[in-house]
C-alpha cells in the first residue's frame, strides 16, 4: 500500500511540475508527439498495404488454401470432359467441399453500337466470386439460382458497361450474344442470338481498355453445345465460341487440411481416369510460401518506424538535459528538506514519462484520424482494397508503449544527473 501511495504521489508531483512548466513541456514534446504519430501511422498503413497485397494475390490465385486440379494424357489426346466433370463432382461430394469452381476461358461475339466485338469471357461457377474476392461496382455477383435461369447471366467489366450506355441494372438490361443489337430493359428481347441478362459490373483497372465479362460455366457449356449442334433456336453459330481451351478446376479448402486433400484428390482422380492420364494437384495461393509471406514488408515498415522514434527520442533527451541543469537549485533545496536520492530520481524520470504518455496519446489520436480518413483510403488502397481493416489496436498500443519507453529513456540520463548533484553546490548554484 505504501508503495502504491508513493507511486501515485510521484505521478501527481510530476503532473504538477508539468503544469508549472507547460510552455517548456509543450515545446519539448512536439517532437515526441510527431514521432509517435508517425510511428503509429506507418504501422497502420503497413497493415492496409498488407491487406492490399493479400487481396491482389487472392484475386489472381485464390484464398488460402486454393487447390488446382488438372489432368492430361501423355499421348496428347483429350481427357473426356464428361468423365472429368463426373469425377470432379464426386470428389466434391466425398470431401464435402462447398467452395469449388470450374474456370474456362472463351470468346463470345457481342454486338455493340459500333459493331460486333469478340469479348473475352471467363466462365466460372458461383462460388468463384467468394474464392477470388471479385469486386463489384454495380449490381451483384451470380446467385445460386442464376444457374437455373434459361437466359445466361453476365457480370461485365466497366468498359463493357460504358459501351452499352450504363443502363440501370434494376431494369435487367440484356445483351445479344452472337446476334445483332443490344436491348435494355426487363422485357427486351435481343434480335438474333441468345439473350443474356447483365446482373453486375466489376471495376476496370486503368490499363484495361477492352470489354470482358464473367458468366456461369454451365450456361457457357449450353451455348457451346447449341452452337456446335447448329440449333436454330439460339441464333448462334459455332463461330463466336471457342471451346478448345482447357478447363481448370479449383477448390478452396482449410489450409490445415490442404496437404491431406492434395494427396487424396490426386489419388482419387488418378484412380478414376486411369494410368494413361497424368493428374496434378497444386496449391498456388500466396500463403504456400510460408507462414508470413509479407515478412519483408513488415521489417521495412518496422525499420522506418524505429528510425522515426529514435529521432524523436534524441530531441527529447537533449531538451531534458538542459531542463535539469536549469533546475539544479530546485533539486538541491528538495534534497536539503529530506528528499531521498531515489525520490528525486523517480520524480525527474516520471516527469518525462507522464509527459511523453500524454504526447503519445495525442499522437495516436492524430494517427487514427489520418489513417481512417477517406483520402488516405483512396490514396493507399488505389481502388484495390475492398475490405479495409479497422485501425489496428496493436499499432495504437505500440505507439503508447513507444511513448512510455521514450519517456523512460529520455528521463533516465537527466534523473542520474539530478541524483549526482551535491546539496551544498546545488543551493549555491
Amino acid at each position: 500500500m505504501r508503495a502504491v501511495t508513493g507511486f501515485v504521489g510521484a505521478v501527481l508531483e510530476a503532473w504538477q511540475e508539468l503544469r508549472v512548466h507547460r510552455t517548456r513541456v509543450l515545446l519539448s514534446l512536439v517532437g515526441v508527439a510527431v514521432a509517435v504519430c508517425s510511428l503509429t501511422t506507418v504501422v497502420a498503413l503497413g497493415a492496409i498495404l498488407q491487406q492490399s497485397n493479400e487481396e491482389l494475390s487472392e484475386r489472381s490465385s485464390g484464398r488460402p488454401a486454393t487447390l488446382y486440379v488438372s489432368a492430361y494424357t501423355t499421348d496428347g489426346s483429350t481427357v473426356d470432359p464428361a468423365k472429368m466433370e463426373a469425377v470432379w463432382d464426386e470428389m466434391l461430394d466425398r470431401y464435402d467441399i462447398s467452395y469449388a469452381s470450374r474456370v474456362m476461358q472463351s470468346s463470345l461475339l457481342v454486338p455493340f453500337a459500333t459493331g460486333g466485338v469478340p469479348v473475352m469471357t471467363q466462365a466460372v461457377d458461383q462460388p468463384y466470386g467468394e474464392m477470388h474476392r471479385v469486386r463489384l461496382s454495380e449490381g451483384a455477383w451470380f446467385s445460386p439460382s442464376d444457374a437455373e435461369q434459361l437466359a445466361p447471366r453476365l457480370v461485365v467489366n466497366q468498359v463493357f458497361y460504358d459501351r452499352i450506355g450504363r443502363p440501370d441494372l434494376a431494369t435487367h438490361p440484356t445483351v445479344a450474344l452472337g446476334g445483332q443489337g443490344i436491348v435494355g430493359g426487363a422485357s427486351g428481347v435481343a434480335a438474333g442470338g441468345t439473350t443474356a441478362v447483365i446482373v453486375g459490373v466489376t471495376p476496370a483497372a486503368s490499363w484495361e481498355t477492352e470489354p470482358s465479362m464473367f458468366m456461369l460455366a454451365g450456361q457457357l457449356q449450353a451455348l457451346q453445345e447449341a452452337a456446335a449442334s447448329g440449333s436454330g433456336s439460339t441464333g448462334v453459330s459455332s463461330g463466336p465460341f471457342d471451346g478448345g481451351s482447357q478447363t481448370q478446376y479449383e477448390m478452396w479448402v482449410p489450409p490445415a487440411a490442404s496437404d491431406d486433400l492434395m494427396a487424396a484428390a490426386r489419388r482419387d482422380v488418378q484412380a478414376a481416369l486411369g494410368d494413361s492420364v497424368t493428374v496434378d494437384v497444386l496449391r498456388q495461393d500466396y500463403a504456400q510460401y510460408g507462414d508470413d509471406p509479407f515478412l519483408v514488408t513488415k521489417l521495412v515498415v518496422g525499420g522506418i518506424a524505429v528510425l522515426v522514434l529514435l529521432l524523436g527520442a534524441l530531441g527529447l533527451v537533449n531538451i531534458a538535459l538542459v531542463t535539469v541543469k536549469q533546475r539544479v537549485r530546485e533539486i538541491g533545496i528538495r534534497r536539503s528538506f529530506g528528499a531521498t536520492a531515489g525520490r528525486v530520481f523517480f520524480a525527474v524520470m516520471m516527469e518525462s514519462v507522464v509527459a511523453t504518455i500524454a504526447a503519445g496519446a495525442a499522437g495516436v489520436a492524430a494517427a487514427i484520424l489520418i489513417v481512417q480518413s477517406p483520402w488516405v483510403h483512396d490514396a493507399v488502397g488505389q481502388g484495390l482494397v475492398s475490405d479495409f481493416p479497422p485501425f489496428p489496436m496493436d499499432a495504437a498500443l505500440l505507439g503508447l508503449a513507444a511513448a512510455t519507453a521514450v519517456g523512460a529513456v529520455a528521463g533516465l540520463l537527466p534523473a542520474l544527473v539530478a541524483v549526482r548533484v551535491k546539496v551544498i553546490d546545488a543551493i549555491r548554484y
